[in-house]
């Protein structure tokens, strides 16, 4: 087991600390706050040992966790790692794409493992049809949520679309070649609703929408390539592959055929993946203790967190 120290003890902080102490990978041996009296709440309320210093912590563990805000990513990744822990970070990985290019660098000279926590990856439902998403050529995404003041101190990209741009760039296996986007701020001074779209070399695009003023809460992705559709309730749980195939001579009465103006025909059918039960946080957490233990590579690396970052600070740039 390794022993485990969580920094920051915020909203998702708290969630991280629950299922760090409940995790048979893991010892969490305690958590520092600059909320001091955030953090003797949670300690009274929880039992977790506070930590009066991030020195302190760091020295006690082997696995540092920060769930601070993004602009003091990169001064505790940086403390950590000088003093030999593997880190994980929340994403977004750091605030800017020159502090995580910096962690990345002393991650590789202190040969430590690091992981940025782009949940999604580990969501049931994308996981299910994940070997399906074979070279898609137009994906769309929709990322809506209702409002909530916490997180509005930075643009909707970082807050939310930063989860899809992660996922499509961990499935296009091409270059962004050209960022469009544009941008609203309705009730906060940063962009509150956001369009982008992504144009790879390859010639696949995607079009991605958040907001974070939407009435209903959405999370969709879907998936169009050759002979399939893939589409991903990331919200739900749910998930759907259409496929197509070439139509039987004598098809079935139920069977779905359809016929192109050449006179092709194909069939459609269904092939819904079993969707598992899981909790994503602690799988996130947990395949991170594995790649430690087996010296072996993370499931999202820090370069795919930075990658991410790059991304989503080229569509802010063109607002």
């Amino acid at each position: 087991m390794l022993n485990a120290g969580v920094l920051g003890a915020g909203h998702l902080g708290k969630i991280h600390l629950r299922l760090l102490n409940q995790s048979n990978k893991y010892n969490l041996v305690g958590f520092y706050d600059a909320d001091i009296e955030n953090a003797k709440k949670v300690e009274a309320e929880f039992g977790y040992k506070f930590f009066d210093s991030i020195d302190a912590l760091i020295d006690a563990v082997d696995m540092v966790d920060i769930v601070t805000p993004t602009l003091s990513h990169y001064d505790c990744a940086k403390k950590a790692i000088d003093k030999g822990k593997h880190i994980f970070i929340e994403k977004p990985i750091t605030n800017t794409v020159e502090e995580a290019e910096h962690i990345r660098e002393l991650l590789a000279k202190h040969s430590l493992r690091g992981q940025v926590g782009h949940v999604e990856r580990f969501n049931p439902a994308f996981l299910a049809v994940k070997n399906h998403i074979n070279s898609p050529m137009f994906i769309e995404t929709h990322r809506l949520a209702e409002f909530n003041p916490r997180g509005t101190d930075v643009p909707v990209v970082l807050d939310l679309m930063i989860h899809d741009i992660d996922i499509i760039l961990s499935i296009v296996k091409s270059k962004v070649k050209h960022v469009s986007a544009s941008g609203v701020a309705v009730i906060s001074d940063t962009p509150d609703i956001a369009n982008a779209r992504l144009e790879f070399e390859n010639g696949c695009v995607a079009n991605l929408t958040a907001s974070r003023i939407s009435l209903k809460k959405m999370r969709k992705a879907r998936f169009f390539q050759k002979d399939a559709y893939i589409s991903v309730d990331f919200l739900e749980k749910k998930c759907e592959v259409v496929k197509m195939k070439d139509a039987p001579e004598n098809p079935g009465d139920f069977d779905m055929v359809l016929q192109n103006a050449e006179g092709v025909k194909k069939q459609i059918y269904f092939d819904n993946p079993k969707i598992a039960d899981n909790n994503a946080i602690l799988d996130e957490l947990e395949t991170f203790a594995d790649a430690i233990n087996t010296n072996s590579t993370p499931v999202v690396t820090l370069h795919d967190g930075t990658e991410a970052l790059r991304v989503a600070n080229q569509i802010i740039n063109s607002f």
